[in-house]
């Protein structure tokens, strides 16, 4: 009786053999690797010489690109931001990466082939076809990923910052009129809810913040302008204050012959009449876009002056924002900066301007790049501006600057300003001195109190008063510190 061949032993593998498959295994992996590294430099060494030096070439023009970008970024800030905001370029880019992801994955697919893996021991092979599968995906998701930031921050662009009108500084410095909307299915026209100038040094980002209260009454506008024709002395209609300018110019477009934004630019004419100022640009803010803002960012950190209400305005007090440093979710910054139940329109002027500048400080170049798609997607509905995208990259910068450089208040607030019976040559006097500080120019401090004046709060002691008055904010030197 024969024995069962299938029950002999299989005979031990040469060292040769061994050697062989180790030899083979390391040679599949180095080509692998060396596309990972430098794409094309496999094909250079046994496969398709012509392809390889494309790819080679193409890689290095790619790594002298990057090192371009990056003498750019330690040279001119500005122009780094012209580039990644530049909607061509950003469109380009995205192909680019597109093509790229596709090319490197196929050189990777004939890398694995010039390794010959059919000639493999099964471990080996199976252990480089894993590892060629891996690299593939890893390298082709992170491409296609950044191609797909690339998309958002293109159309995010495209949509919010479509003006083509550029705008020169006025006498050195960047006007934007800054307002924030109450605009809702229960609420009749747009009327903007708050309403600030950011009057920027076009040099050094030193910003002032010109409060102007929403119920400011006898309003004027410049001669010419279309506002004047109906109202040559003031805005004297019945409940015409500064935040209806816009709705009673929107609603009467027809009599009045005004081109696009009839509200708009009437609101900016009667602010440029109110402040002196030369506006350049407007930026109009959603509530609910600011809030979905603050939750793509994780939360901004603010040192609470005073309890806040939650609701309240037309409906029950949902909840309270204690006092004490927190950190607020899109939610309670929002409620933080607009609610006015227990307190006054003053009193939420200054938590407005201490959450302005929480962000400010806060929201970091890391933290957008983090969270680009969810900011992409908050500022859409956030945001509508004449800011063009051509001017982004020069904000950008000056909000960088900003940073490092104090922010001042001057709000048009009693008891410097009389919000029924406004003074406004006053007005006017307070901006430019507001102005003339910031810009280092020597001024005589005016003996009205304007800058450092306190406001008395109901039921507070004299000695908790500076602690937790939160309307300091709106008349300050150094806004963090009134903050």
């Amino acid at each position: 009786m024969q024995d069962d061949p299938a029950a002999e032993p299989r005979p031990e593998r040469s060292r040769t053999t061994i050697a062989s498959d180790r030899i083979q295994f390391r040679r599949g992996l180095t080509l692998t690797l060396m596309t990972l590294v430098m794409p094309g430099s496999a094909q250079l060494v046994l496969g398709n010489k012509r392809v390889g030096r494309i790819a080679v070439r193409v890689w290095l023009a790619c790594l002298a690109v990057g090192l371009l970008v990056l003498v750019l970024a330690l040279t001119s800030r500005t122009g780094l931001f012209a580039l990644a905001t530049n909607p061509r370029i950003l469109t380009l880019g995205r192909w680019l990466l597109i093509a790229g992801a596709v090319a490197w994955v196929a050189l990777m697919i004939d890398a694995w082939r010039l390794g010959q893996p059919l000639r493999m021991a099964r471990g080996h092979r199976l252990w480089m076809t894993g590892l060629n599968g891996v690299l593939c995906f890893a390298t082709a998701g992170v491409m296609f990923f950044a191609a797909h930031l690339v998309n958002v921050q293109s159309g995010f662009i495209d949509t919010v910052f479509a003006s083509s009108t550029t705008s020169k500084p006025a006498a050195g410095r960047y006007n934007v009129l800054m307002m924030g909307t109450d605009s809702g299915p229960d609420r009749s026209g747009m009327r903007p809810d708050s309403m600030t100038v950011a009057s920027i040094d076009a040099e050094t980002g030193r910003t002032v913040l010109i409060g102007l209260p929403r119920n400011l009454q006898d309003v004027t506008f410049p001669r010419g302008s279309f506002m004047h024709k109906k109202f040559p002395r003031t805005f004297d209609c019945e409940g015409c204050y500064l935040n209806s300018v816009n709705t009673w110019a929107n609603d009467h477009q027809a009599e009045l012959g005004a081109g696009k934004d009839p509200g708009i630019k009437a609101t900016m004419d009667a602010v440029e009449s109110i402040t002196g100022l030369e506006l350049n640009y407007y930026a109009l803010v959603n509530m609910r876009g600011f809030s979905k803002l603050i939750d793509a960012v994780g939360g901004v950190t603010v040192n609470v002056r005073e309890r806040t209400a939650i609701d309240g305005i037309g409906r029950p007090i949902s909840g309270w924002i204690e006092p004490g440093r927190r950190k607020l979710n899109g939610k309670q910054a929002l409620w933080y900066a607009r609610s006015r139940v227990m307190n006054d329109d003053f009193s939420r002027m200054g938590r407005q301007k201490c959450v302005m500048n929480a962000m400010l400080q806060q929201l970091s170049p890391r933290k957008v790049l983090l969270n680009v798609e969810d900011i992409a997607d908050s500022s859409a509905t956030l945001l509508h501006t004449d800011i063009p995208a051509k001017d982004l990259n020069v904000f950008m910068d000056l909000a960088l600057k900003a940073r490092h450089e104090k922010v001042s208040t001057v709000s048009l607030v009693p008891p410097a300003i009389y919000t029924g019976n406004p003074d406004y040559p006053k007005v006017r006097r307070m901006v430019a001195a507001a102005v003339d500080r910031a810009e280092g120019k020597a001024t005589k401090r005016p003996t009205t109190g304007i800058v450092a004046t306190r406001l008395k709060l109901p039921d507070l002691d004299a000695a908790d008063e500076p602690a937790k008055d939160p309307r300091k904010a709106n008349q300050s030197d150094n806004l963090s510190s009134a903050c």
